[in-house]
């Protein structure tokens, strides 16, 4: 590989025209299609094989035009101080505004609160359910128009009127501080190569990368429907390592200038060994993403397949694109050790032969590896507690800013009807076949009155040809607690008695019973994922390291890492610790896609920093060095550039948690704070205090095992023995062979 890749770097160099050309077309191609394709949507929760979907199933079969997956909106009315929402002027602005909804065109109904039980006991709150005709992907924007303009003349009547539901769902925002996250790591990448030219090339290889792959994702969102945070989330992975896989080819790059060699000759080596590494890499985080779809939730296989996506681009660019800028950028991009005349250069070095930060710290650790090894370990331990109290939930509007209209009409009706009011469930019993529906029906609407947390049960409310009936549940508490989360499994309980009794079918669906059942599967989900994505990876890097020790201290610890990244989340999003800093309004359950999600992409990202790092190593002990030593001398040449891509990348997801969905704020702390665990405290020091306890042993592989595995060369090998004289019309045909 390493050969191929050597000559595919040359390639990319020498005829760097072709490929710039190449990469603007596609991006340009891409930005096209993004321009004319339709607005994203926000993807559904739906989940096929569970009791929610097969009561919405059932509710489209048995209520035709009734809509069951339509999207809801709950207009909520606030009477002024002093008076009540059954005054007569306040009924009538109530009673305009539900004539005027009545009215669109994809709406399918409207529920007067003075009919449908809609008022509060004091008077002072009431609230219209509108249902519309399509799900709120597909929602018309003059649809949303209308439900806001109905909302405004009601508030010029004097009523204070929001709105909840999944109508008004906003494509989230990222806020300002992405783009501080983006000039963090512009600064770690001018420190780090030493040059303002140098820095901005990784920068803008991975624009054009995430842009190429946001674009596609756009271009694409309407007919696959990805949701709106897809694009988010391909950005936020495909940007951190776009970064950091260009930064890893250009400081190789400049390392081989330092040695003396031709720049074209540089650029081909660069990119056969730093590129070997971004290969394999990259293919550990295409991999742990693309498994995502084990869980077999559409929306998370369509994020991850759509990140990983995004991945596979910015490993192309890294291997093509960044030798041909560097190519363009000639003399300017200066040999390591060596820093532009605007951040210093030419001055005089009065401590030339003092080894380097990696250099003083690994030989640290390699002095009291047991120590480091013990004190990591023991820290992450600490820091991975309050994941024991791990509570998993879905958000909803209560965990929206309080600034939106959504949260306001979430508290409204909490204070006017009780929390669990913005979480109905919705019952359906199935009593097909019954010798008495009625009866049914009836029994069903008992048995759940009777149980513990529940506010109302709506009478049952039967189809036309009788045989199915939906009933209304209010429960006591908040959609997202974990009461409310005991009551569906107690109606599912005693749906099962009255199947026993009668034959008839109860089945609960709705909003919050889906949520629930889509945390259900994704509990389910997450052994046998990491039990795929971590194998698969093991093997690939018993591959690239040709060991069984490295992968499996690799392994655990990720484990460590990432347990010490959920324990944080807990103790940020849960317990409320820090909450003002990191903008969180409203604590409560860890979302539920959380753990499989941060399971996926840090495990690729840890292996990221494995595999730069180790292969530095490795590489220092196939050319004879002792085990000590060439860990000292793996950090002397990676240390740096590791502990900038880490910075670089803590940095971008950093800069999500300012976004306005509180998923993507979740998402962007959760993997900033696993990636300053698994770099500083896993990568930096418990790596180099095990290996320096293993030794030679770190190394093993049995022989019968040796001899199976391919040789794919990351440490590159091959090109020591490589003509660098070979002539250009050869390796061109030979790269066409290839």
């Amino acid at each position: 590989m390493a050969t191929f890749l050597y000559r595919l770097g040359r390639f990319s160099f020498r005829k760097r025209h072709f490929v710039a050309l190449f990469w603007v077309a596609l991006l340009a191609l891409a930005g096209a299609g993004a321009a004319g394709a339709p607005a994203a949507g926000n993807s559904s929760f739906s989940i096929p094989g569970t009791e929610a979907q097969k009561a919405f199933d059932l509710l489209d079969e048995r209520f035709p035009g009734a809509s069951a997956d339509g999207a809801t909106a709950r207009v909520v009315f606030k009477a002024p101080d002093g008076q009540k929402m059954t005054d007569p002027g306040n009924k009538a602005a109530v009673q305009d505004t539900v004539d005027e909804l009545s009215g669109g065109a994809e709406v399918a109904q409207v529920t007067d609160p003075y009919q449908g039980g809609g008022v509060s006991q004091d008077g002072t709150v009431a609230y219209a359910s509108v249902t519309y005709k399509v799900p709120g992907i597909e929602l018309e924007e003059t649809s949303r128009e209308a439900l806001k303009a109905a909302a405004e003349d009601a508030r010029d009547s004097g009523l204070t009127v929001e709105i909840g539901g999944d109508a008004l769902q906003a494509i989230p925002e990222t806020g300002s501080a992405e783009i501080i996250g983006i000039g963090v790591a512009a600064v770690v990448l001018v420190i780090t190569l030493g040059s303002l030219l140098a820095a901005g090339l990784p920068l803008l290889t991975a624009i054009v990368g995430v842009g190429i792959g946001v674009a596609t994702i756009t271009a694409l969102a309407s007919t696959l429907d990805l949701g709106s945070t897809t694009s988010i989330l391909a950005s936020m992975i495909g940007l951190a390592v776009g970064i950091d896989y260009a930064l890893f080819v250009v400081s190789r790059y400049r390392a081989e200038l330092a040695e003396g060699r031709e720049r074209e000759e540089a650029a081909g080596r660069a990119v056969g060994t730093a590129g070997s590494a971004v290969v394999f890499a990259g293919l550990t985080v295409v991999i742990a993403l693309v498994g995502l779809s084990v869980v077999n939730i559409p929306m998370l296989t369509k994020m991850g397949i759509a990140a990983a996506g995004t991945v596979a681009v910015a490993v192309l660019i890294a291997l093509t694109l960044i030798p041909a800028v560097l190519g363009y950028a000639g003399r300017r991009v200066r040999p390591a050790g060596e820093k532009s005349k605007l951040l210093g250069g030419g001055r005089a070095k009065d401590k030339a032969d003092r080894p380097n930060a990696g250099t003083r710290w690994a030989s640290f650790v390699v002095r009291r590896p047991l120590a480091v090894l013990l004190l990591g370990i023991i820290g992450l331990g600490a820091a991975a507690v309050p994941a024991g109290s791990l509570e998993l939930g879905l958000p909803d509007d209560g965990s929206q800013p309080t600034s939106t209209t959504q949260r306001r009409a979430y508290d409204l009706l909490s204070d006017g009807f009780g929390p669990g009011s913005n979480g109905p469930l919705v019952v359906v019993v199935d009593a097909q076949g019954s010798e008495d529906p009625q009866a049914v029906f009836r029994q069903a609407g008992d048995e759940i009155k009777a149980l513990d947390n529940v506010v109302n049960v709506a009478p049952a409310a039967p189809n036309k040809a009788g045989d199915t009936a939906t009933i209304a549940v209010i429960p006591d508490a908040k959609p997202s607690s974990v009461a409310t989360e005991d009551l569906v499994h107690d109606i599912r309980a005693v749906g099962a008695d009255i199947k026993d009794g009668t034959g008839a079918e109860v089945l609960v669906t709705g909003a919050t019973a889906m949520n629930i059942d889509v945390s259900q599967k994704l509990n389910d989900a997450l052994v046998p994922y990491l039990v795929l994505v971590v194998g698969l990876a093991f093997l690939l890097l018993i591959v690239v390291f040709r060991s069984i020790l490295v992968p499996l201290k690799a392994a655990l610890g990720f484990l460590l890492s990432v347990l010490a990244a959920l324990g944080a989340v807990v103790a940020v999003y849960q317990w409320g610790w820090l909450s003002g800093l990191m903008g969180v309004e409203e604590t409560g359950p860890i979302m539920s896609m959380m753990p499989i999600f941060m399971v996926g992409v840090v495990f690729g990202l840890a292996m990221d920093y494995e595999v730069f790092l180790v292969t530095r190593i490795r590489e220092a002990h196939v050319h004879g060095e002792k085990p000590a030593q060439a860990v000292v001398t793996g950090f002397r040449y990676s240390a740096r550039v590791v502990t900038a891509a880490a910075i670089i990348m803590i940095a971008v997801f950093s800069g999500f948690i300012g976004s306005s969905d509180s998923m993507v704020k979740m998402i962007g702390f959760g993997l900033a704070i696993a990636v300053l665990f698994d770099a500083f405290v896993v990568r930096m020091a418990i790596v180099p205090a095990v290996l320096a306890l293993l030794g030679d042993k770190a190394w093993w592989l049995p022989k019968w095992l040796d001899r199976a595995l391919p040789n794919v060369d990351v440490e590159g090998e091959s090109l020591a023995a490589h003509d660098g004289a070979a002539g250009k019309e050869d390796e061109d045909k030979e790269l066409v062979r290839a």
